[in-house]
């Protein structure tokens, strides 16, 4: 925690030493999951997984119907909801480069306000981690040259019809945290935040590809798959290849999906990732089931989201790195003491609001630094929602590997905006989601007013040129410098990445791109 922040912290420790004393402030506990799309907790969506403990908390608390990830990747959305600022502020690139050490969460601010605080599973939000394949293709994504980054999705069938624990790094993280539950948040006398980070469901590495490989395995049991309504899964309409838009073609390459595919694998990999969906709604059950046994439940804020979505082969992608409502939407289901029951919310709200929003809860101020707003009055059954305390746009934001340039989504009211790079050298898109769900008719040009409209107020937002050059001259700078720290050992280190090339083609043809790219135009 910076100086500046630990002041702030320090000033207003006294107010949360007050509220703690007299018993009103509530534990919070957040659930976060990898790849969960939001659509799945609302109809039609939610008819097509038995999702029961998600289901239990849409009917006895509030369902947000339009909540979107702040970057549709890993590191830099949980960046974005761990600092409560937007992906631009934070500097976070992508998987390699996100949140300094010394960043202030909203768990830090619990901490030094009087909440006994604990983080569990997956957190990914510091700078450093992932592999050196999925850095090097994101630092180079600029490059004129394409190449498959990823496996062709499959499917993985395991055990039986008695088989439920699958992932089983999640299951060992959510049994500490119910066990934490009822041996130290129970004996507590003070308000506790637990937070526990699942990775399902995000695909598995694909393991017949090799140490390197990326996560291109759909894989579940046959108690999961039960779960699923196999009759009600649809068949994502594609646009032809010739249609496409520029980035989503070099997305659809990169993630090795421009082949064919029958129509009964792609309801497959669909069926394999609701059931992936079904096992970790089980483990977000578990946590609920361990405050009710410890009579925590009825003072607890109870959060459920994730990072992004899963695309699981709608406008033939998997995995996530797109602004299509299957990679960004993302659930968000709020439940507590004092807050409604059975309220779906339309407003627009994304991952930088629960920064605030849970230290409303506490009765922490928030810093006035943070891009988010809190979404309590709007929660509470004692409170009014005026839609100015928030605003009627959302922004999520890319730099990462699989989109070859920089992309910036804006949502307001029925539109969604996407813009890339400078704004110039790449067409945008426009999406009318009331009349378009499919986001399959790109309307930019048919509305050029509403167009010219999102993106003044875009940039009004972000400027987004100048950050897209700012990532553009990271990413040479950064890979310059990796490359010359591997010195003679360059080539061989690069040619062991996950690239599912022709070496002696393709590899070679690709290293005279990065050359010209790297000392073309530094």
């Amino acid at each position: 925690m910076n100086l500046v922040l630990l002041a702030f912290v320090v000033l207003f420790r006294f107010y949360g030493h007050i509220s703690c004393q007299n018993g009103s402030r509530p534990n919070i506990v957040m659930v976060m999951s990898d790849a969960f799309g939001g659509r799945l907790t609302f109809d039609p969506g939610s008819k097509v997984v038995h999702l029961p403990y998600v289901n239990y908390l849409r009917e006895l608390g509030t369902t947000f119907l339009n909540a979107y990830t702040n970057s549709p990747i890993c590191c830099p959305s949980r960046a974005a909801m761990w600092s409560g600022q937007f992906v631009h502020l934070t500097q976070s690139w992508n998987n390699y480069k996100c949140l300094n050490a010394n960043a202030t969460t909203w768990m830090d601010l619990l901490e030094a306000n009087g909440y006994l605080t604990k983080m569990m599973g997956k957190l990914d939000f510091t700078s450093g981690s992932h592999s050196v394949s999925n850095r090097v293709e994101a630092w180079t994504r600029d490059v004129p040259f394409l190449l498959r980054q990823e496996g062709r999705p499959v499917t993985q069938l395991v055990g039986n019809k008695s088989t439920v624990r699958i992932m089983r790094k999640d299951w060992e993280n959510t049994d500490k945290a119910t066990q934490w539950i009822h041996q130290r948040g129970a004996a507590s006398h003070q308000p506790f935040a637990l937070y526990l980070g699942l990775n399902l469901p995000h695909p598995y590495r694909t393991e017949s590809l090799g140490p390197t490989a990326g996560g291109s395995t759909f894989l579940t049991s046959p108690y999961w798959l039960e779960k699923v309504s196999s009759e009600l899964i649809n068949v994502p309409k594609w646009l032809p290849v010739s249609s496409m838009h520029p980035i989503d073609y070099y997305s659809t390459f990169t993630k090795n999906c421009s082949g064919d595919f029958t129509e009964e694998e792609v309801k497959s990999i669909r069926a394999f990732y609701y059931a992936m969906c079904a096992e970790a709604d089980s483990m977000l059950g578990q946590v609920i089931s361990a405050l009710r046994e410890t009579g925590l439940l009825n003072n607890t804020v109870m959060i459920f989201t994730a990072d992004h979505g899963e695309l699981a082969m709608e406008h033939r992608q998997f995995y996530k790195m797109s602004m299509f409502e299957g990679s960004s939407h993302v659930p968000l289901l709020i439940m507590g003491p004092g807050l409604k029951s059975g309220l779906q919310v339309d407003q627009l709200v994304s991952l930088v609001d629960l920064y605030p929003t849970v230290l409303d809860f506490a009765g922490v101020p928030a810093p006035g630094f943070i891009s988010g707003h809190s979404l309590l009055s709007l929660l509470s059954k004692a409170g009014s929602f005026s839609k100015n305390q928030h605003p009627d746009w959302v922004l999520s934001e890319y730099h990462g590997c699989n989109v070859n340039t920089s992309t910036y989504m804006l949502r307001s009211g029925r539109w969604k905006y996407i813009a890339y790079a400078d704004g110039l050298s790449v067409p945008p898109q426009l999406f009318d989601l009331t009349l378009d769900k499919e986001e399959l008719h790109n309307v930019a040009f048919k509305y050029p007013d509403v167009q010219a409209h999102l993106d003044k107020l875009l940039r009004s937002i972000v400027d987004y040129p100048e950050v897209s050059a700012t990532v553009h001259l990271y990413n040479k700078k950064a890979f310059g410098a990796w490359r010359n720290s591997l010195g003679g050992n360059y080539s061989q280190v690069i040619a062991s990445l996950r690239w599912h090339v022709d070496w002696q083609k393709d590899m070679l043809a690709y290293e005279r791109a990065i050359d010209k790219w790297l000392f073309g135009s530094l």
